[in-house]
């Protein structure tokens, strides 16, 4: 099935509720389809579909969403990529996809036309695309597609390197938005999303389950988030669910006062990074029992495990939960057995959710899928009862004097110190050791560290505890929250941080 029917679906059924609202302007999802059904006729026109790519760069607004549904709906594949992405950045993916469309707005025009290659097409949300979106619709019915024909090309954050795209087809697709739906927020046509992080990655999902149930999705206004403002929206607009990453989750519980009410809001899906147990601790005293946690990455999207509300519980705070109905998850050793419980090993992923593959990258897809297991390169082990605790992504592992030493483990003891705001434990060449466990420490404003040694002692085996602690005033991260510990390495070997 065409995602796309979904949409088609919701505006048969519902064609009258509201679909998208930004800055004063409601789509209902009559006209949600309608602009979607002109976007596809327009991609075939001009050859663009199907099979071709459709990058999306640009800033939330209603018009990622139609160009979205739009592509699934002629056939073509959508790349959505961040839109702070820099001239280098975006040009290596257009050029990597060879994208046949571009879609942009004003603000970031300049950037997307210098990255455009001399085949794309570059049209411009709130101008010359108006202009497709407003055209008669001839067929309002979705390309006819097979199930593994390529939906979506999720680039990977690149947070050791050059990012690859993993393919998700309209099946990978269709079982994520139903898997969705099932394990983390259930929703009907009376429901209300705030899409307050980018559609980009792990809202863009949020956003598709939203429209298989005609839910009314919410852009907020600002392009920035501000956590006061969107406790406010929530209140004013009567959110129901949303999906957020664990840097917002912090900035919303710092800026929420003692008196905070929330009434309408049942569910937040987080994911995309990891949260220490006494930040999540925080956000559950004070906004109470709406959260619920997914671990997945772009090659299995948002859909591996999952930590229920109602696990939300101090015995599991810090884990990832346990695998999602329809998912295979095991703790694998380097040869492939499967660990036994609690003994830690290689996460490794088998089910509908699995990519077909990366882009053009065949000796990468052998790497990391194997006799159908997807290898995530995480580090984790798993509980008799199917708890799944990560550790460390195997590339971050640090080996200390022979031992093995996991980076979450020791940044989750480390957080708990009253003086600490954020911490990433890296590992920094030594001729001795083979590796130092180092901690590049953000502190609270004005607050005594030099106890972090002895606090680490009280439940750290000696290996574990870092052998220098750095205070900087900020952690390097990507486009999605992902702390970038290669920037770390680097900065630390060059002795701009000491």
């Amino acid at each position: 099935m065409n995602i796309a029917a979904f949409l088609r679906l919701s505006a048969q059924c519902h064609p009258h509720r509201p679909a998208l609202t930004w800055r004063g302007t409601t789509l209902d999802y009559r006209e949600f389809d309608r602009q979607t059904a002109a976007f596809a006729e327009w991609l075939h026109e001009i050859g663009a579909a199907p099979h071709q790519r459709v990058v999306l760069y640009l800033d939330n607004r209603p018009e990622l969403m139609v160009a979205m549904f739009g592509a699934f709906r002629a056939g073509a594949t959508v790349v959505p990529v961040n839109s702070r992405l820099t001239v280098d950045e975006l040009s290596f993916l257009v050029e990597d996809c060879e994208a046949r469309v571009l879609i942009t707005d004003a603000a970031h025009v300049d950037v997307a036309r210098a990255s455009a290659a001399s085949y794309t097409v570059v049209k411009v949300a709130g101008e010359d695309l108006d202009e497709v979106l407003t055209r008669p619709v001839v067929n309002f019915e979705p390309t006819d597609v097979a199930p593994d024909s390529t939906a979506w090309i999720f680039y990977t954050s690149g947070t050791t390197g050059r990012p690859k795209g993993a393919e998700l087809s309209h099946a990978v697709l269709n079982f994520v938005t139903v898997s969705w739906l099932a394990d983390l927020s259930p929703m009907d046509e009376t429901d209300v999303t705030l899409h307050a992080a980018p559609l980009s990655h792990g809202a863009g999902f949020h956003a598709i389950a939203a429209t298989a149930r005609a839910a009314h999705q919410i852009i907020p206004d600002a392009l920035s988030f501000d956590p006061k403002a969107i406790l406010q929206l929530i209140n004013d607009v009567g959110v129901t669910n949303t999906w957020l990453v664990p840097t917002q989750i912090v900035m919303l519980t710092e800026a929420a006062p003692a008196d905070v009410s929330l009434p309408t809001l049942q569910y937040v899906v987080y994911g995309g990074a990891p949260i220490t147990p006494v930040a999540m601790q925080r956000a559950l005293d004070t906004f109470g029992p709406v959260f619920v946690q997914l671990y997945g990455q772009g090659e299995t999207p948002m859909t591996a495990t999952v930590m229920r509300r109602q696990d939300h519980t101090p015995d599991m705070l810090g884990s990832a939960g346990r695998p999602r109905p329809g998912i295979e998850v095991r703790i694998v050793d380097s040869d492939g057995n499967t660990c036994a419980p609690d003994v830690p090993g290689e996460l490794v992923v088998a089910g509908a959710s699995v990519m077909t593959g990366y882009w053009k990258r065949p000796e990468a897809t052998a790497e990391t899928i194997k006799d159908g297991w997807l290898y995530t390169g995480d580090l984790g082990r798993m509980s008799a009862d199917g708890v799944v605790w990560l550790l460390d992504r195997a590339k971050d592992m640090i080996i200390s004097g022979g031992s093995n030493v996991y980076a979450v483990e020791v940044e989750h003891v480390l957080t708990q110190h009253p003086s600490v705001n954020e911490v990433a434990v890296i590992g920094i060449p030594d001729d001795l050791w083979g590796e130092l466990v180092v901690a590049v420490v953000v502190p609270q404003d004005g607050a005594d560290t030099s106890d972090l040694t002895a606090f680490a002692r009280e439940t750290l085996a000696g290996y574990k505890i870092p052998r220098r602690y750095i205070l900087t005033e900020s952690l390097p991260r990507n486009a999605y929250g992902k702390v970038l510990k290669r920037e770390l390495r680097r900065a630390v070997a060059d002795g701009e941080l000491t």
